[in-house]
């Protein structure tokens, strides 16, 4: 546990340690990262179901957003600001971009500066089925249909740029990608969940399939975001007597090392493909086994709801967020949002591989 010691007290000296080694590679970083597209789960949602009509998995109500400029409930499953926003801050941009569905199929591409999209919905993941209930009604915008939506945006950059200038753009365009947890948890619960060494190789065979796609609408450097001890989220510590659910913290560590040598495999066929993967079970469960050498002082409940309710607006809300590691059963707060991208960002080979994102945008 001593090799984690000095990035868990990142957590605690942020603004003097990390936050001073990101302003050293801003400027460069920046200059490399035209746009920035984003697709996944609830980790790095803006907001997008909240264009899906029959959706029940949203967060446009407080306490959501309680953080957030002018306390907007934007959608976003947090306090404030979520990865998404820190990772495109810390590349120059004042946030995550918006949401794909927020734009009502108009990218404006030649009437402003364009920067990019988040197509990413909660409750969604890397199977289609992940997260609906119903055949009949889009509870999320599966990693299918997000992979779509973006080939949908390559089209209008070959419409507004051409062929040679949007693949250019793309190519040094940043895709990240945070899916894949909402696969695990849903398995392990269903009637008759597949084992792990038969699931998570499965995963793995459908993320491929998102990938390749993608690769042939232009996408070139991915940051990956594997999935992390979901099994130490609020809303499973209550099934395990307040401890971590292990079985699905194995299946967490099984999809970093089923993902490790897919992409080391993909990007060993496609020559210009250059990828980031981040290790987020490596950065955060030191945390939660060590919190005395972290800045959290909670690391098992939720701010909002205190680990057994949703977040509602009537649930309990904590006073001191920036202590707590979780913001609902299953969300990290913004402290911990940034603590992750922050690691992501400049950490080195154990948390991010073989480069970290800041060196991924220089590749």
């Amino acid at each position: 546990m001593g090799k984690f010691l000095p990035w868990i007290s990142m957590a605690k000296g942020l603004a003097f340690v990390a936050l001073s080694l990101i302003i050293g590679v801003l400027q460069s970083a920046n200059a490399e990262v035209p746009a920035i597209f984003i697709l996944g789960d609830s980790t790095v949602d803006v907001g997008t179901n909240n264009y899906l009509p029959d959706s029940n998995i949203t967060a446009n109500f407080p306490h959501n957003g309680v953080d957030f400029p002018f306390q907007r409930a934007t959608g976003r499953f947090s306090n404030g600001l979520n990865t998404a926003d820190f990772l495109a801050k810390f590349f120059g941009f004042k946030r995550s971009p918006v949401s794909f569905l927020s734009l009502n199929g108009t990218l404006a591409i030649k009437k402003r500066r364009f920067r990019g999209v988040n197509f990413a919905s909660a409750g969604s993941g890397l199977l289609d089925i992940t997260g609906q209930t119903s055949t009949q009604k889009a509870n999320v915008v599966p990693m299918g249909e997000q992979v779509y939506q973006f080939s949908m945006v390559y089209n209008d950059l070959v419409a507004s740029k051409g062929t040679s200038e949007a693949q250019n753009f793309l190519s040094k365009s940043l895709i990240f990608i945070s899916v894949g947890s909402n696969d695990i948890v849903g398995n392990h619960y269903s009637k008759n969940p597949i084992p792990k060494e038969q699931f998570i190789p499965n995963l793995a065979v459908v993320y491929e399939k998102h990938l390749r796609n993608l690769i042939n609408v232009g996408a070139r450097k991915f940051g990956i975001i594997s999935v992390p001890p979901v099994g130490c989220c609020p809303s499973q510590r209550v099934s395990a007597n307040g401890e971590c659910l292990k079985e699905l913290n194995d299946q967490a560590e099984a999809f970093f090392s089923t993902m490790d040598t897919l992409m080391r495999n993909l990007s060993y066929e496609n020559k210009d493909i250059k990828y980031s993967l981040g290790n987020t079970f490596n950065i955060t469960k030191p945390v939660i086994d060590n919190p005395q050498n972290s800045s959290f002082t909670d690391v098992k409940n939720a701010c909002c709801g205190n680990g057994t309710l949703h977040c509602t607006p009537l649930a309990s809300l904590c006073s001191n967020r920036h202590k707590y590691l979780f913001w609902d059963l299953f969300h990290p707060t913004q402290a911990a949002s940034r603590l992750a991208a922050s690691i992501l960002f400049v950490g080195d080979s154990r948390f991010a591989t073989p480069v970290n994102f800041s060196q991924l945008a220089e590749a």
